[in-house]
């Protein structure tokens, strides 16, 4: 037999062989296919499993695997597997979540994915799915790292579809990532669907704890843009004014905080304070006559109140204001015979009215005082 005859019978062998793999590689794909087409009318676990065996047959080879087509549908199948059989019932050399995203990674022709684009939604959807499933029992298990890992590749593959950013912002903070938390809070505040003032709360909290302190701000005015009526967005912004020495910020808003807490002496006292700041004398005398009447023995309210009175008979505008100014600021004095502010706007009241008498008392109480603090 010549040399020609011999190559001719081994080219036919081959060619019948890669023939014969090449019709077996198609059929399986045809198999896989129809399967994979029964199981999304159906849902049937069975119907998915005899796709996948037809899908790891006709994946055999490098050529197989190479396959646009064949990664698309083996990414289709093992996408619905890492769901349908989320307890791993069946079988699998690799997790079907990882051979998802490998035949993901391989659909690299642009062209090719934007006609099957819609199937490529279906393999994402279901990958982010399998990841929110893994990610709540983790929670559950109190697994957070693990629940914060799945629950990220959930955003990752839903495209921020699916609102899972509260879950990341909260499971950042427990495990001490604040930073990451604060963007994650920003993130789906964006989104504001299922936002709740809870949410503001706690983000303007980390900023405060990142001594960020013009972004917590500003996230409780948003907050208070988006829940006007919350009354604790309104109480911790009050509080970051006072804390400020903003008292003209408080001015506006103090009334509808009040007007929530009526006998709460703090909030009286300090729309007194910061009226008399800002130059609402009137609305001063309001506010900490309210206190009083709150509190009687409140010293705050005494004191300002005598002081508010002392300045308006020194200054000579209300002369008549002497006796009010002398019986708040006594009051004062009874309330705390220590403090220091009282004795010093009692000394200031008695030497202006020339009450001697009253007012050596006072100064030997100063002079007590003054003692006590050197020893």
């Amino acid at each position: 037999m010549n040399n020609k005859v011999i190559f001719r019978i081994l080219f036919l062998g081959v060619f019948l062989f890669n023939g014969n793999n090449y019709l077996f590689a198609q059929s399986n794909y045809k198999e896989a296919k129809n399967n994979f087409a029964l199981f999304t009318k159906s849902g049937d676990l069975k119907v998915l499993e005899t796709a996948k065996k037809f899908s790891d047959q006709g994946y055999a080879t490098q050529r197989d695997s190479s396959s646009d087509r064949t990664n698309l549908l083996r990414a289709l199948i093992y996408s619905a597997l890492s769901v349908t059989d989320s307890n791993r019932t069946l079988k699998y050399s690799k997790d079907p979540i990882i051979e998802a995203k490998s035949a993901l990674e391989k659909l690299t022709d642009e062209d090719f994915n934007y006609v099957n684009n819609g199937q490529l939604i279906y393999v994402r959807r279901k990958i982010a799915h399998a990841h929110q499933i893994i990610a709540t029992r983790a929670l559950a298990n109190n697994d957070y790292q693990k629940a914060f890992d799945n629950f990220a590749q959930v955003d990752s593959f839903s495209n921020g579809q699916l609102l899972v950013k509260r879950n990341l912002a909260v499971l950042s903070e427990k495990l001490d990532k604040k930073e990451q938390a604060v963007q994650y809070y920003k993130d789906f505040m964006d989104h504001e669907e299922g936002l709740k003032p809870e949410y503001i709360l706690t983000m303007s909290r980390l900023y405060a704890e990142n001594e960020q302190k013009n972004e917590e701000l500003n996230t409780l005015l948003t907050g208070r843009d988006k829940f006007p009526k919350n009354k604790y967005i309104l109480f911790r912004i009050i509080n970051i004014y006072a804390n400020n020495g903003s008292y003209d910020a408080i001015v506006p808003v103090i009334d509808e905080a009040i007007a929530l807490e009526p006998e709460n002496v703090e909030l009286n006292y300090l729309a007194g304070y910061a009226n008399e700041i800002s130059g609402n004398r009137n609305a001063a005398e309001k506010y900490y006559k309210n206190v009083i009447s709150l509190d009687a023995n409140n010293y705050n309210g005494n004191f300002e109140l005598g002081l508010l009175y002392l300045k308006d008979f020194v200054t000579g505008k209300k002369p008549e204001n002497q006796e009010l100014a002398q019986k708040y600021l006594l009051k004062a004095n009874e309330v705390n015979p220590n403090a220091i502010n009282a004795l010093k706007s009692l000394a200031v009241l008695f030497e202006s009215s020339n009450d001697t008498l009253q007012l050596e008392r006072v100064q030997n109480q100063l002079n007590q005082h003054n003692m006590f603090k050197q020893n």
